[in-house]
């Protein structure tokens, strides 16, 4: 069973004579070179809004608004380059699982599915867009549908590619007979709108429960699955216009403080390429690596720091990993121990800021970021210590990393030299929490901090910065960034639905209704996310629970910032979990090993993961005690 990152539309094939895909082509490479033109304009104008502020006591007041304004443009091309490149969040475990007819069959209904939303979409995109022309931003005095063109236009490119793929991977008869019998089940819903209305919430259960499950079996990405959904419930069983779901799409992908995501995901990439993340974990290892056990103790503590600068969880793999996995190998470490020591720091690494999840939830569950930033390292500390009780006791068992290799210790000298190569880049982590914490910059603007020193410590001290992998970093940054927060559009117009519904009432019933009180309600929260984050990964699963759980966690009396800390730690418990959890087989992939070899050893380590978990649920003190 594997489950991977692919794009609603399958992957690209289909031969070079195709008339479309020199247009596909054209099209591809101008969108790539676009956003990432527009990922350093957004880095350059924050971070002169943030030396103007303090340095020359001279605010630049049109910031906010222009960066507002091009993200949104950033966020659409982003996931039109994520579908091209097939980086959508998907769930393949079930369609893996298939024989290649089924397999084929079901990569029909995904393309298919996915170009129905995207033509459902642009229409109302295109009133919304109209719409928005009388709306006047106040500082710029533009008009607003500058902004929200970027709606239909990244929908428009999204059928262009959606319709290349489709005419050069799926036979015309396959096509039409899926399109026919998808026109056949939307006739049967509408002239059963009268029926469907009277079922009440259970129209909840058909349209987020049956119709999102079947979808996302059968390999449809999540978002694509969310907005279909969402679109399907309004126009069969209310009365309101087409336009709120693009009103929901904009809302939820237009919020100032999401752009710290992409800049935190390309600021993961830049600490790679420019050496500060080697500096950090060579110190490590020279200061840790020749005890028994050592390395693992060094990835542990590597993923730590690490975390606290990318803020996504394959960017600290990817920075921790290759360095450390051949050294563990020569000494004897088994490749099941290393993929399963590797995602559950991953796991416990979760609530480190400037996490991407932490950001999301105070996005989605207006908590303080500063607050989560504070509260986010003592659980995962927690975490941390756990792992390495396991790592100890495993050590002594069967000797160094799994191994017999002795090794010398290098010495206090050494540890100094490596201290003092490693100083500049451990600086970073402190910079960017400070300085939210403190009050003296956003989580956005000290995003662009990071990037601009890490470009300028990578030139002068490392002198491991190649312009030429410039292009490829910020592609692969837009596609990430696109998948996430395309996730997050489509997941706020299906948790508005689920409000208005009256569901959020009914759950706050049931959920006080259960008794046990505070811990009986983390209890099932915890079940709850596990579940969550092994089937829809982090986001999708914040942005659609969160929304409904957080006003219900605050009614039963548990802190907003405690109730953040156990559901990301239950998050990440299911992300990292085989079978279905995604964030084992990235791992695996990172680390290059099967991920049938570390099935064996996996659970021993989420043990001590949920074993912090259950201590962060039991001790408010562990998430709020350095709140003040």
């Amino acid at each position: 069973m594997t489950t991977a990152r692919t794009a609603s539309a399958g992957p690209i094939a289909g031969g070079g004579e195709h008339p479309l895909l020199r247009l596909e082509s054209l099209l591809g490479t101008g969108t790539e070179v676009l956003a990432g033109a527009l990922l350093l304009v957004e880095t350059a104008i924050l971070f002169a809004g943030v030396l103007a502020r303090y340095f020359a006591q001279s605010p630049i007041i049109w910031v906010d608004e222009v960066a507002s304004s091009l993200f949104i443009w950033l966020a659409m091309l982003g996931a039109v380059i994520a579908l091209r490149r097939t980086e959508h969040m998907r769930l393949t475990t079930v369609v893996g699982a298939m024989n290649r007819v089924w397999q084929a069959r079901c990569e029909a209904v995904s393309l298919l599915l996915a170009l129905a939303l995207v033509l459902f979409m642009i229409g109302p995109s295109l009133e919304y867009t109209i719409e928005q022309i009388a709306i006047v931003r106040p500082v710029t005095e533009m008009s607003d549908a500058y902004r929200t063109a970027a709606i239909p236009v990244g929908l428009g490119l999204m059928c262009l590619f959606l319709v290349r793929m489709i005419a050069t991977t799926l036979p015309w008869q396959r096509a039409a007979v899926v399109v026919a019998c998808g026109l056949a089940l939307a006739g049967v819903a509408w002239l059963g709108r009268d029926a469907l209305t009277g079922l009440g919430n259970w129209n909840l259960v058909l349209f987020f429960v049956l119709m999102i499950g079947v979808m996302i079996m059968i390999g449809v990405p999540i978002a694509f699955a969310f907005g279909l959904a969402t679109s399907s419930f309004l126009q069969t069983v209310t009365d309101l216009p087409e336009s709120i779901v693009i009103s929901r799409l904009d809302e939820g992908m237009s919020s100032i403080i999401l752009l710290s995501i992409p800049l935190f995901i390309f600021l993961g990439h830049l600490i790679v390429a420019t050496g500060l993340a080697r500096a950090m974990v060579m110190f490590l290892v020279a200061l840790l690596g020749h005890v028994r056990g050592g390395l693992s103790y060094t990835l542990i503590a590597a993923m730590y720091l690490v975390s606290g600068i990318s803020g996504a969880k394959a960017a600290d793999m990817a920075a921790v990993a290759p360095v450390l996995f051949p050294e563990m190998r020569r000494r004897g470490a088994d490749d099941g121990e290393l993929a399963a020591l590797l995602a559950a720091s991953g796991a416990m690494a979760e609530t480190i800021p400037p996490s991407i999840v932490l950001i999301i939830i105070g996005s989605v569950a207006s908590v303080s970021i500063s607050a989560l930033f504070i509260a986010g390292l003592m659980p995962a500390l927690i975490g941390a210590i756990m792992l390495a009780v396991v790592v100890f006791l495993r050590s002594r068992r069967t000797g160094a990393e799994g191994g017999h290799v002795a090794v010398e210790w290098a010495g206090w000298l050494a540890v100094g030299r490596a201290l003092a190569m490693a100083a500049p880049a451990l600086l970073l982590p402190l910079i960017i929490r400070a300085a939210v914490v403190e009050g003296i910059a956003t989580a956005t603007e000290v995003a662009t901090i990071g990037i601009i020193y890490s470009v300028l410590i990578g030139i002068i001290v490392y002198r491991r910065f190649d312009p030429m992998e410039l292009f490829r970093m910020l592609a692969e940054t837009a596609s990430l960034s696109g998948s996430i927060l395309f996730i997050i559009g489509t997941a706020s117009g299906m948790a508005w639905a689920l409000t208005q519904s009256g569901l959020a009432n009914e759950l706050s019933a049931l959920l006080t209704g259960l008794g046990g009180g505070k811990i009986g309600f983390l209890l099932v929260s915890i079940l709850i996310f596990v579940v969550l984050g092994s089937l829809l990964e982090g986001p999708p699963a914040l942005l659609v629970f969160a929304p409904l759980l957080f006003p219900v966690a605050r009614m039963v009396g548990v802190h907003e910032v405690q109730y953040a800390m156990v559901v990301i730690l239950a998050m990440g418990l299911g992300l990292f979990a085989p079978p279905f959890g995604v964030g084992y087989y990235f791992t695996c992939a990172i680390g290059k090993i099967s991920p049938d070899a570390g099935l064996r050893h996996i659970w021993i380590y989420l043990s001590a993961i949920f074993a912090a978990l259950i201590l962060v649920t039991l001790i408010p003190w562990l998430s709020l005690g350095f709140l003040g």
